[in-house]
């Protein structure tokens, strides 16, 4: 092993007699402190038009939480009393991933995945409610899906409206995330739609995952998790982001590196207690854009547990969490 010189030496040690204020480490913010029913993992958060909260999850047949204040949590069941039959086309347990709840045309609308560890054999199903409870949801089949000869995997599915047209966001490892129109009266993939490229990273097995796209001012954000989820205290789940002007991309993170070349900002990572922060989602509550994600509690044998924090938006436009 090479020595350091002595002026490296040197410097070293004046530099453990400053001030530890000087270090200029980057911190983060502590999850907001929620109560009740806090296990989750891959939450989707939505305001409900009558007012009120649910979250839907990864976990049971779309495990579901609701609060009457944001901070509250009860334990709301499933989604879905049984798994519908085509799930288990894609898994032996009909097991769904990583839901995305919305409201729009005067219906709830709930995304999820159906896969198996490891494989892209994938598809995104569709469901839709009048109240966006739990046991209220029709199933109404695949909108979209990923076979082992694709490039991509079909699961983490994202809805956004952009230029009156609907998008669907989704991607997991293989070549990272992509993108598809759908038609808005079937909530299905468009016929013929092209499936966009948004962001990859150089490294195989391009561990990044569960997009999730924001319209800020005149920008388009894109937020995903990044490296590896799912495995407790050791997991390395980070979120970054990037932006775009157009829906479509290219995505770029501050200093102009495209995503599609490993970019990307990082917005949260995992700090002291909270391991593995990601699975993210963005809801808007009273005027405000609030990030929920999961995390994995090292205080508590690494149980994935429900975070949220205030999301700001900068003067230069680029979030930060608080």
């Amino acid at each position: 092993m090479k020595r350091p010189s002595i002026a490296v030496t040197l410097a070293a040690a004046l530099l453990a007699l400053l001030p530890t204020t000087a270090a200029a480490d980057v911190t983060y913010p502590d999850p907001q402190p929620v109560t009740g029913q806090r296990i989750i993992h891959d939450p989707t958060v939505i305001r409900l038009e009558p007012g009120g909260y649910v979250a839907y999850s990864t976990g049971g047949v779309i495990g579901a939480r609701t609060s009457k204040d944001r901070i509250h949590w009860e334990d709301a069941g499933n989604a879905f009393a049984a798994p519908p039959s085509w799930w288990y086309e894609y898994n032996a347990t009909g097991d769904p991933w990583a839901p995305d709840i919305s409201y729009r045309d005067g219906r709830y609308w709930l995304y999820y995945a159906v896969s198996s560890w490891g494989s892209n054999h994938s598809a995104i199903g569709v469901a839709t409610s009048p109240t966006g409870l739990p046991g209220t949801w029709t199933d109404h089949g695949k909108v979209f899906a990923s076979a082992p000869t694709d490039s991509w995997n079909a699961i983490d599915p994202a809805l956004v409206r952009a230029d009156g047209r609907l998008w669907m966001s989704f991607g997991s490892y293989w070549s990272g995330i992509r993108m598809v129109e759908l038609n808005p009266r079937t909530g299905k993939a468009a016929e013929g739609a092209t499936v966009h490229h948004l962001a990859t990273r150089p490294d195989a097995p391009y561990a990044v995952e569960g997009p999730y796209i924001v319209k800020h001012g005149r920008h388009y954000y894109l937020f995903a998790s990044y490296d590896a989820c799912c495995a407790g205290v050791n997991s390395t789940y980070r979120i970054k982001v990037g932006r775009s002007t157009k829906i479509t991309g290219p995505y770029v993170d501050s200093t102009g590196k495209p995503l599609l070349e490993g970019g990307g900002d990082l917005l949260l990572e995992g700090h002291g207690r909270y391991v593995g922060t990601g699975g993210q989602s963005v809801f808007r509550d009273r005027g405000k854009d609030w990030l929920a994600y999961h995390y994995y509690d090292a205080e508590d044998d690494g149980i994935p547990k429900l975070g949220l924090n205030r999301l700001s938006w900068q003067s230069d436009g680029w979030p930060t969490v608080r």
